[in-house]
């Protein structure tokens, strides 16, 4: 897992322990899991326009958004960036092989 993406899981974690006045992340997280979900269904949906319109900058301003929206999903559903990356090696190995067929991230 990269360093970035663990601290940023750590200080989700940190902020649903510890609330602060005004953490954009503690309001996501005090509007519950419906407002979550939502919220990373239209950072998806902006993934997929850019994809499809806007510069490679943008693009991957958009995916950062979606990374960290999920993320606080995550931390509200208690899974953990560990929880993906063991389902991942379940799916295709420890180096990256296919384990399974019917994977959607099989290729």
């Amino acid at each position: 897992m990269t360093p970035m993406l663990q601290h940023l899981e750590s200080l989700i974690k940190a902020r649903q322990e510890q609330p602060q006045d005004g953490s954009y992340t503690n309001s996501l997280l005090d509007a519950g899991t419906p407002s979550m979900a939502q919220k990373v269904g239209e950072e998806a949906v902006e993934v997929v326009i850019a994809a499809l319109s806007q510069t490679k900058i943008e693009q991957i301003e958009e995916i950062a958004d979606l990374f960290y929206h999920l993320l606080v999903l995550m931390r509200d559903r208690e899974i953990a960036l560990d929880d993906i990356e063991n389902e991942l090696v379940r799916r295709h190995g420890a180096a990256g092989g296919s384990t399974s067929g019917t994977s959607a991230l099989a290729g």
